[in-house]
């Protein structure tokens, strides 16, 4: 009884290897009969000159065969092939030695004795697992073009913030950009510039909690030469530098106290006076500052003078975390792997479904910049013209919802519950992939079936 489609099968070459002519011609017959296109081989290196000029979907090769082990003859295959895609069948099965096939590269295994149906039903899912891999997700281009920042806004709260930043950069006010670390308030201020009258001119910025606080004052507002011991010659200052255009002060929550002042009343006059200078210098320059801390709790504990918070929160625009904004992520993941191939210099085609949905499943603290970090990493050490789950840095990492562990409480749930409560949520992330599954877990694929309560 063929249990497949055999309309969907016609085109599926499959090449069996076994050292007994008789399980040979068996195999064969049945899987003919069942749809597939197949041919046998009884010699491992015969078999292996045909890999070499002929094409197969699927190589079902015995374990246990003289000259040649079935280990060993995946392995020779794989060298030659690596995408081929290798069922092993084995007369002394155990869950030890699928681990150790699947580890090495096999993409299933079957115990011998078994049924035509079972034997169907794992070459079925070889060929689901290989789709579900290799399927590609092929994503739009925004409505909107995206800007050469990467800031790609389709989810609403996203878009508010792209608006309100185009009109904030008519105006010479000072904006206030707030946010997790990573969010992208260093593009957004890029954005703001660009789209600012002060475009043309540079745009330079300083983190203010990277510096000595020696060297703030000197490096924002110039100094002159025998100021200090180190002071050998005149500095203009970054107020001075970035006359005529954009200077953005990263993470002014960091700025010393005792700098404040002067920052403040370069704001209000439009002018700065350098370390050792005994006149001030005019300066025309647009002020962008940023924090990844709370403002208001920084303004509460002392770290940020209230008449400098005030200033500066003139134009406050707050940027979402990319937790919040889901609709933007295919996109952003297609931005950020053309950047990634661009830079590093390799061809993807994409990334798989499996990958993109661990994507939306994790909630990314590290935002965008954890984002391009992850598929740069993945562009540069894949061995797929795909980025598969499996490329991912933080794929060993649960994307759970952060309520999971609590609403395990609430309701009085034994660690055994929880557990399995914990498997069934990974295998809903995987869409029932109990490979991937057992992978995401730290467990092998036996394990997680006795769990279950299944049979292999």
């Amino acid at each position: 009884m063929a249990l497949i489609n055999q309309a969907t099968q016609k085109n599926r070459q499959l090449l069996v290897i076994d050292d007994e002519s008789d399980v040979i011609d068996y195999l064969t017959e049945m899987l003919n009969d069942n749809g597939y296109k197949a041919s046998g081989e009884t010699d491992p290196q015969r078999a292996l000159q045909r890999l070499e000029t002929e094409h197969f979907d699927l190589v079902i090769s015995d374990i246990e065969m003289p000259g040649m082990r079935g280990l060993d003859l995946m392995s020779a295959i794989h060298a030659r092939k690596p995408e081929q895609l290798i069922l092993l069948m084995t007369a002394f099965g155990s869950i030890d030695l699928g681990v150790r096939s699947l580890q090495a590269g096999a993409c299933g295994f079957v115990t011998k004795p078994f049924s035509l149906n079972d034997l169907l039903a794992s070459i079925e899912r070889a060929f689901n697992d290989r789709q579900m891999h290799r399927e590609i997700v092929r994503v739009g281009t925004p409505d909107q073009n995206p800007t050469p920042r990467g800031l790609i806004a389709e989810s609403p709260n996203m878009k508010k913030i792209l608006q309100l930043a185009g009109r904030a950069a008519k105006i010479n006010s000072p904006v206030l950009l707030t946010g997790e670390s990573g969010v992208g308030k260093g593009a957004l201020a890029r954005f703001i510039h660009e789209h600012s009258p002060q475009a043309n001119g540079p745009f330079l910025q300083i983190n203010c909690a990277a510096l000595p606080f020696t060297l703030v004052e000197s490096e924002l507002f110039g100094v002159r030469k025998g100021a200090y011991t180190d002071a050998r010659e005149h500095r203009p200052g970054l107020f001075v530098e970035a006359e005529g255009g954009t200077l953005f002060l990263d993470e002014i929550a960091e700025m010393p106290l005792a700098i404040q002042p002067k920052l403040l009343q370069a704001l209000e006059t439009g002018k700065v006076r350098p370390v050792g200078a005994a006149s001030e210098v005019a300066t025309h320059v647009r002020i962008i500052a940023a924090t990844n801390q709370p403002i208001e709790k920084a303004l509460q504990n002392g770290l940020i003078r209230p008449d400098l918070y005030y200033r500066l929160n003139v134009i406050r625009l707050d940027i979402p975390p990319l937790r919040e904004r889901l609709p933007d992520l295919e996109y952003l993941v297609d931005h950020l792997l053309q950047n990634a191939q661009t830079k590093l210099q390799r061809q993807i085609k994409g990334i798989s479904a499996e990958a993109m949905r661990w994507i939306r499943a994790y909630p990314w603290p590290g935002n965008v910049r954890e984002l391009a970090n992850t598929l740069e990493r993945a562009v540069a050490l894949t061995e797929h013209d795909t980025i598969l789950l499996e490329d991912l840095a933080q794929a060993t990492q649960l994307p759970i919802e952060s309520n999971f562990s609590g609403n395990a409480a609430t309701h009085s749930m034994t660690l055994a519950e929880l557990e399995i409560n914990y498997i069934h949520r990974i295998l809903e992330i995987t869409q029932g992939n109990k490979a991937q599954a057992a992978k995401i877990l730290g467990i092998d694929r036996g394990t997680l079936y006795r769990k279950l309560g299944d049979e292999i």
